[in-house]
Protein backbone atom coordinates (compact mmCIF):
# COMPACT_ATOMS: atom_id res chain seq x y z
CA UNK A 1 0.00 0.00 0.00
CA UNK A 2 1.23 3.36 -0.81
CA UNK A 3 -0.42 6.97 -0.50
CA UNK A 4 0.40 9.97 -2.41
CA UNK A 5 -0.51 13.28 -2.74
CA UNK A 6 -2.73 12.91 -5.69
CA UNK A 7 -4.16 9.76 -4.83
CA UNK A 8 -4.87 10.60 -0.94
CA UNK A 9 -6.74 13.75 -2.70
CA UNK A 10 -9.25 11.71 -3.98
CA UNK A 11 -10.60 10.99 -0.20
CA UNK A 12 -10.62 14.60 0.92
CA UNK A 13 -14.62 15.20 0.14
CA UNK A 14 -14.89 11.57 1.74
CA UNK A 15 -18.07 11.83 3.95
CA UNK A 16 -16.11 11.19 7.29
CA UNK A 17 -16.42 9.73 9.70
CA UNK A 18 -16.41 6.49 7.16
CA UNK A 19 -15.85 2.74 7.29
CA UNK A 20 -13.60 1.22 5.03
CA UNK A 21 -16.66 -0.05 2.72
CA UNK A 22 -17.78 3.16 2.99
CA UNK A 23 -14.76 4.91 1.61
CA UNK A 24 -14.41 1.93 -1.01
CA UNK A 25 -17.65 2.87 -2.07
CA UNK A 26 -17.29 6.47 -2.04
CA UNK A 27 -13.62 6.44 -4.01
CA UNK A 28 -15.65 4.26 -6.68
CA UNK A 29 -18.18 5.97 -7.43
CA UNK A 30 -16.67 9.16 -7.74
CA UNK A 31 -14.41 7.63 -10.39
CA UNK A 32 -10.89 7.59 -8.32
CA UNK A 33 -8.21 5.48 -9.88
CA UNK A 34 -7.83 2.03 -9.14
CA UNK A 35 -4.51 2.45 -7.11
CA UNK A 36 -7.06 3.78 -3.96
CA UNK A 37 -9.43 1.77 -4.42
CA UNK A 38 -6.30 -1.26 -3.86
CA UNK A 39 -5.40 0.70 -0.89
CA UNK A 40 -8.52 0.87 0.39
CA UNK A 41 -8.92 -2.68 0.21
CA UNK A 42 -5.46 -3.46 1.95
CA UNK A 43 -6.53 -1.48 5.41
CA UNK A 44 -7.49 -3.23 8.38
CA UNK A 45 -11.16 -3.39 9.09
CA UNK A 46 -11.84 -3.47 12.57
CA UNK A 47 -15.18 -1.92 12.74
CA UNK A 48 -14.71 0.96 14.09
CA UNK A 49 -14.67 4.21 11.20
CA UNK A 50 -12.20 6.54 10.24
CA UNK A 51 -12.71 10.06 11.16
CA UNK A 52 -10.22 11.27 8.51
CA UNK A 53 -7.63 10.53 6.19
CA UNK A 54 -4.82 10.98 8.86
CA UNK A 55 -5.81 7.95 10.16
CA UNK A 56 -5.30 6.23 7.22
CA UNK A 57 -2.37 7.94 5.73
CA UNK A 58 -0.42 9.48 8.96
CA UNK A 59 2.19 11.44 7.17
CA UNK A 60 -1.03 13.61 5.01
CA UNK A 61 0.51 16.68 5.08
CA UNK A 62 -1.52 19.44 6.83
CA UNK A 63 -1.71 23.29 6.52
CA UNK A 64 0.88 23.62 9.23
CA UNK A 65 3.42 21.53 7.04
CA UNK A 66 3.45 24.19 4.78
CA UNK A 67 5.92 27.35 5.67
CA UNK A 68 4.23 30.32 5.18
CA UNK A 69 2.28 33.08 7.26
CA UNK A 70 -1.27 33.83 6.19
CA UNK A 71 -1.22 36.88 7.72
CA UNK A 72 1.48 38.36 5.05
CA UNK A 73 -0.85 38.39 2.65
Amino acid sequence: MYWTLELASYLEDAPWPASKDELIDFSIRSGAPLEVVENLQELEDDGQPYENIEEIWPDYPTKEDFFFNEDEY
